[in-house]
């Protein structure tokens, strides 16, 4: 069963990993330091993209509009750092 656990916590600090890399690829995008004019970027925004939009679009039928804020990420890390705490304390 801790190996199960544990195998849980390490998916669950990659999608909190790929959350953060993926805020980050945003704001460099929107701030012009990446451009997705290039091969590179645009795949690698592309990849992010995919894994990380169908949380989002589940998160987003819940929250209200914010005037161009975005908080989809925030609660997605919410949970993701909620269920760690949840299988850590249950796990011994």
């Amino acid at each position: 069963m801790t190996s199960l656990a544990q195998i849980l916590l390490l998916l669950l600090n990659i999608a909190q990993f790929i959350i953060i890399v993926h805020v980050i690829a945003s704001w460099l995008i929107n701030f012009q330091v990446l451009n997705l004019r290039q091969p590179f970027v645009a795949q690698l925004w592309q990849g992010l993209n995919v894994m990380v939009e169908p949380v989002y679009s589940r998160i987003r039928r819940f929250l209200p509009p914010m005037a161009g804020i975005d908080l989809a990420p925030l609660v997605a890390l919410i949970a993701v750092y909620a269920l760690q705490r949840i299988i850590i304390n249950n796990m011994y």
